[in-house]
Order: structure tokens, then sequence, then C-alpha cells
């Protein structure tokens, strides 16, 4: 097995570990509310903490790796990361469980922020579509592996281990990635602090003022935060245009495709994964599955983008990531669309049916626009840029939390609304009808977000991939 091969599956392993942690703690909460003798309110932020951290961290991490090596802080967070998952399932209550998920958020950051800019020094521009495919395989198959451990290890073993599972992969993955992955470019740049201060100044008011909505509600207090992390990013630009080397530099937005498909994962993680928090909130609030057996009904889509993720790939490689990332949008709109039809009897086979749809459309979509923003960052940015990018996606999750919670509570008491989410409750007659209409609501505020990423997707216009020429010094500068 050559180098690359090696960097690629150390970095697929840390893109699944990632996944697998994403969704194996919502199923189960509601055993850890029970251990700790705890509440719903406090434990939400098991989830909500790790959000927060990472929509802050991604881009300041980044810019660590532009700087100090994009190997060696990726190294360094799947060994935090390691780390916060045993302290994690070690924890004997829950402000040390919320505490150990930040730790294990901030080695998360390090892995997202760094995990695209190592693809992109390991691979010319014109293969990068074929590694990001595999990345999302190790998304993809995460995602169903949590699904799927997360159900028969809280119930036959504990909920602990939903962390310790982390261990030992861990350890391997951090073995081989100290050995393996090496630093290939670095640029050794004066550190913008001042930048650094206000962009997670302003990031960390946003998401606390959005997460502290989802929990209770639009406040004077929530509104003020988020308006205070909005006007901070005003100061922030001004500073960022007039320092050297600035943590985001403005001029790469002027490259049209770059700025497109940074604000495409945006809109499209705001979007379309709220559809699945909302899916999930239907399927154990009116039709009273559990928590594991709703999400099993979304496995499918799962499985089918796994196996789809590199096939679609290589076809942006070929063409761009304009056409097969516009397609996917349209996929999640169509799946969105299906799902507004809901009922309180719709078969279970169409849920399954619309959630493939959904799998090819994220296969089509996460590997193509991945490739387009590497392929737009200037070099000595890969880091800042990766780090741009999971900013942006994890603050759209983050919204997309927001979102479900904040559409269910209109129409049902908001601690019902935790109770439908976590699975520990289901509403029956008149109640889930009513819970119906903010269900398909909520679904077409998708779908009206999903728009806007389609359109953005689509003026992008189509980047510039790398000469079989260039490919070749490439491969030869990193096989020494």
């Amino acid at each position: 097995m050559n180098k690359i091969s090696l960097v690629t599956i150390v970095v697929v392993l840390g893109t699944m570990m990632a996944a697998v942690d994403s969704t194996i703690v919502i199923l189960a909460l509601p055993t850890i509310v029970q251990s700790l003798h705890t509440n719903l309110f406090t434990i939400i932020w098991v989830i909500l903490i790790y959000l927060l951290i990472a929509a802050v961290l991604t881009t300041q991490v980044g810019r660590l790796g532009d700087n100090y090596g994009r190997a060696k802080i990726y190294n360094i967070g799947f060994l935090v990361f390691t780390i916060g998952s045993a302290l994690c399932g070690a924890s004997p209550a829950a402000s040390l469980l919320i505490g150990f998920r930040g730790l294990q958020a901030i080695g998360a950051s390090m892995l997202q922020a760094n995990s695209g800019a190592i693809i992109a020094d390991y691979y010319p521009p014109n293969m990068r579509g074929k590694a990001y495919g595999y990345t999302s395989v190790g998304w993809n198959v995460g995602a169903v592996l949590g699904i799927v451990l997360g159900g028969i290890i809280t119930t036959f073993i504990g909920w602990r281990y939903i962390f310790y599972i982390n261990v030992p992969i861990g350890i391997v993955a951090v073995i081989f990635g100290f050995r393996e992955i090496k630093d290939v470019n670095i640029v050794k740049r004066k550190f913008d602090i001042p930048g650094v201060v206000l962009l997670g100044l302003a990031l960390s008011l946003i998401t606390y003022g959005a997460a502290e909505t989802a929990g209770v509600g639009l406040t004077r207090l929530n509104m003020s935060l988020i308006i205070a992390g909005a006007l901070l990013l005003i100061p922030f630009a001004l500073v960022e245009r007039k320092i050297q080397f600035p943590v985001i530099d403005f001029r790469a937005f002027k490259n049209r495709v770059l700025s497109a498909s940074l604000f495409a994962s945006f809109l499209q993680s705001a979007g379309y994964l709220a559809t699945a928090f909302i899916l999930i909130m239907y399927l154990q609030g009116i039709r009273g599955l559990s928590p594991f057996n709703a999400s099993l009904l979304l496995v499918p889509g799962y499985v089918l983008a796994s196996m789809l993720g590199p096939i679609a790939g290589r076809l942006s490689d070929r063409i761009g990531a304009r056409i097969p990332a516009t397609l996917g949008i349209a996929f999640m709109m169509i799946t969105a669309f299906i799902y507004t039809r809901l009922t309180l009897t719709t078969p279970y086979i169409d849920i399954i049916l619309a959630s493939i749809i959904g799998g090819i459309g994220t296969s089509m979509f996460y590997p193509a626009n991945n490739s387009a923003v590497m392929a737009n960052a200037p070099k000595q940015l890969y880091g800042g840029i990766s780090g741009i990018l999971r900013t942006l996606a994890n603050t759209g999750i983050l919204i997309s939390y927001v979102i479900a919670i904040s559409v269910a509570s209109l129409t049902i008491p908001r601690y019902v609304a935790f109770e439908v989410f976590l699975g520990t409750s289901h509403l029956i007659g008149g109640v889930g009808a009513k819970f119906l209409v903010g269900v398909h609501s909520a679904f077409f505020a998708s779908i009206t977000i999903l728009a806007i990423a389609l359109v953005l997707s689509a003026i992008r216009g189509k980047e510039q991939r790398a000469s079989a020429g260039q490919q070749e010094i490439l491969q030869q500068k990193i096989s020494k």
C-alpha cells in the first residue's frame, strides 16, 4: 500500500469517527439522563456544546495548520479527540460529561479543519473529487454505524461505551497518523491575534444565542447575543483588510467558484440536515417509533451515498463540480418535498425511498463541492479555507437543530418538543395532527434554504483542474 493510500485511510477514519459521534450520542441521551440523575434541558448540552465549539474553532485551528503544519495539527487533534472520548465515558456527572464533550469537540475541530487541506496537499485538483468521495464514504458509513451501534451499545452494554468505542480506533489512527502523514506545505506567517479574537467572539455569541434559542426560545437576551455577534463581524472585516496575514483573506473570495461553493455548503447544511432532525421527530413523536427504529429507516440512504460517493467524486474530477453539486441539491429538494406530503399514516416504504433519493443527492454534492473549494483556494491558505468550510457547515448544522426544535415548539410545548426529539415521548390524536402542520412548514422552510443553495451552486462557474504534468510533479514530490 503506497503512502497516499495510507494517508487517505487515516483521513477517512477521522471523518468516520466524527460521523459516528454525531449520531451515536442522540440515541443514548435518554439513558444518560437516568444514569446521571439529571434533566433533559441540561443533558441536551452534550449535543449543543459539541456543535458550538466545532462551529467556533474550525476556522482558527485551520489557520494553525497553515502556520505550523496541517498534518501536525490533525494528528494532535486525533489524540485530543481520543482522550476526550475516554474522559466522556468515565464522567461521573452531567457537568463533567458536558465539559469533556467540549474537549472532544476541540479535537474534532482540529480534525475537521485540516482533513480537507491534507487531501488538497496530497492530491492534485483533478484527483481530489475521488479523494473527497472516499471521505464521503467515511462520513456515511460512520453515520450508519452510529445509528446501529448507538442502539445496540446503549441497550445491551451501556451508554459509556458509545464513547469508549472511539479509544482503540483513535489509538491506531494516532500511531499511523504521526508515522504516515507529513506536512507538505508550511508557510510561517504572523498570527492574526486581533482577527482570531474578534471572529471567535462573534461566532461564540451567534452560536450560543442560537443554541439557547433552541433550548428556551427566542428571548430578548438570545436575540441580543445573536445581533451583537453579527455586529462584531463588521470590525472583524475592517481589521482583516488591514492585516498583512489575516485569518480570512477576503481577496480569496473574489474567486466566484470559491465563495459560491463555501456558502452553498453552509446553506446545504442548514437546509438539508434540518430535514433529518425533523423527520426523526415525526417518526418518534407521531408514529411512535423508538429512536433506534426511526433511524434505521434512514440507513438505506446512507448506504447508497457511501457506494456512490467515490463515483460522483470521479465525475466531478472530469467535468467540474457545478453540475454534480447542483444536481445533488436538486435531489435533496425532491426529498424534502416528499416529506411535506407526510401524513399520520404514510407508508414507511415512502420514507425509505425518499431517503434513498436524498442519499443520491448527498453523494453528488459533498465530494464535488469540497473539491471545488480546495481547487480554488490559494495553496498557502488550504488550512484556513478548509477551516472556513467546516465552520460554515458546522454553523449550518446548529441552525438545522434550532430550526427543528423551534418549529416543533410552535405547535407543542418546548419541553414536549425535546422529549419527542429524544424519543422519550410521542404525540397522539389532535396533538399529533397539530405537530404535523409544523413539520410540513419546517420542510418547506428547508426547501427554500436549499433553493438558494442550488442557485449559488449553479452560478459558481467551472473551476480549473490540474493538468497531467502538474499531477505527476506533485506525485513525485509526495512520494519522496
